[in-house]
């Protein structure tokens, strides 16, 4: 396997410098997630954790809509991470390609139920059923870009907050890391929460092809067209390129650093002491 042979290759067997480079990743997702949820807190001009309803329901959505599939396909629910899974070779190209059309139009059935439950609804909201300013519902569906936002920072946007979640669900997925399966649609789904809380202020937080181009297919039935504006393919691409590099981030930082149980086991010393692994009696007390 691809990974096995580059970690064979990159692991670093340095206790401490494995240990120095843990605490840099986890610091910078701290501070990366954290401060943006700052951000968003602070720029809306008072709408303070306004989306924070939108946050948890998506994240129970991917808690479900992972578990329901695991089993049977990995759950992956999202063509970025098909397709970082891909480029780490934990995916063959023909599963890659089914993945990916049943995703889109899974996504695609998704809205027009959506839009079958709220056509009232939506209709004595939005009766000409436009696509941007006060009264547009066409967002509903799929994301449109902020007014302050450029095609270029909203392309990095969605790279960065796909590659965040790609690198978390990397770490979740990872049998060195031992997650029991029923709790990694759970992680997942926290670790969405939290990508939302922190980047849904520029577009939304779309962070997944189908759920944004399978909708926005729908709305061009009832919206027109015009659906498709200049912004449609970054929510697409961005994520796609963001995907497979936090699967490699989190591989080259973490995962060929990453001891299996079998392999070794640490412990933190006090003092001056420096990190060292357990042996014999001392590894089978800690066990």
């Amino acid at each position: 396997m691809v990974l096995d042979k580059l970690r064979a290759k990159l692991h670093i067997r340095n206790e401490l410098l494995r240990a120095a480079l843990a605490e840099f990743a986890g610091t910078f997702l701290l501070c990366l997630i954290g401060l943006s949820v700052v951000a968003q807190s602070v720029l809306p001009n008072g709408n303070k954790n306004e989306m924070i309803g939108v946050n948890i329901g998506f994240g129970i959505a991917i808690v479900f809509g992972v578990a329901i599939s695991a089993k049977l396909s990995g759950g992956h629910i999202n063509p970025a991470v098909s397709l970082a899974f891909l480029s780490v070779g934990q995916l063959k190209p023909v599963k890659f390609v089914l993945y990916v059309i049943a995703q889109f139009f899974g996504a695609f059935l998704g809205a027009a139920v959506t839009y079958v439950i709220y056509n009232d609804a939506i209709h004595a909201f939005d009766k000409d059923r436009t696509i941007v300013g006060a009264k547009a519902t066409a967002g509903i569906f799929a994301s449109y870009p902020a007014a302050h936002l450029s095609l270029c920072n909203g392309f990095l946007d969605q790279l960065i907050a796909t590659a965040v979640f790609v690198f978390l669900i990397a770490h979740i997925v990872d049998k060195r890391n031992s997650y029991p399966t029923w709790l990694q649609p759970i992680l997942v789904g926290t670790a969405f929460v939290g990508i939302g809380a922190a980047f849904g202020l520029n577009a939304g937080y779309p962070v997944n092809p189908a759920r944004d181009f399978g909708p926005r297919l729908f709305t061009a039935i009832f919206y027109g067209g015009n659906v498709f504006t200049k912004w449609f393919w970054v929510p697409i691409v961005g994520p796609f390129v963001g995907g497979i590099v936090g699967i490699w981030l989190y591989y080259f930082f973490i995962g060929f650093h990453t001891p299996q149980d079998a392999e070794e086991k640490y412990v933190v010393l006090t003092g001056n002491q420096e990190l060292k692994p357990l042996t014999g009696k001392d590894a089978e007390e800690t066990a």
